[in-house]
């Protein structure tokens, strides 16, 4: 499989960094980390990546907001997005699912991402 570009959208910087050891080092991909919602469609531009990890509670935003964002801009529209979340109820996993995005559970294991984000995303391994 190619290496792979993931933006990670969180305002935790300690998601945001074991996200990036374990895909890095772990994978080989490439991860860029973002920790305000405000500037994801910009950031999303700048890194092109292949897919978005976005948080579903950013503090001052929430996932769905940015992801709408994402949706509206013709640069990013096409972008797939899984959100991160704690929240596995299955009404919670449906509602998120319904905004065109997928779902990947918090807390996660670092040495089994890369492969939960393939499979999310029906890439070959």
């Amino acid at each position: 499989m190619r290496a792979r570009t993931v933006l990670v959208i969180d305002d935790d910087e300690d998601v945001r960094s074991v996200v990036e050891f374990s895909l890095e080092l772990g994978g080989g991909w490439r991860v860029m980390g973002e920790g305000n919602g405000d500037n994801a469609v910009a950031r999303a531009v700048e890194v092109g990546p292949d897919v978005i990890l976005l948080d579903v509670n950013l503090g001052q935003q929430d996932g769905a907001t940015v992801l709408a964002a994402l949706r509206a801009d013709a640069r990013t529209t096409g972008i797939p997005v899984l959100f991160l979340t704690a929240n596995v109820r299955a009404a919670d996993v449906a509602r998120l699912r319904a905004l065109g995005a997928g779902v990947l559970a918090k807390p996660f294991d670092p040495l089994t991402l890369g492969a939960k984000i393939a499979a999310e995303m029906g890439w070959a391994s």
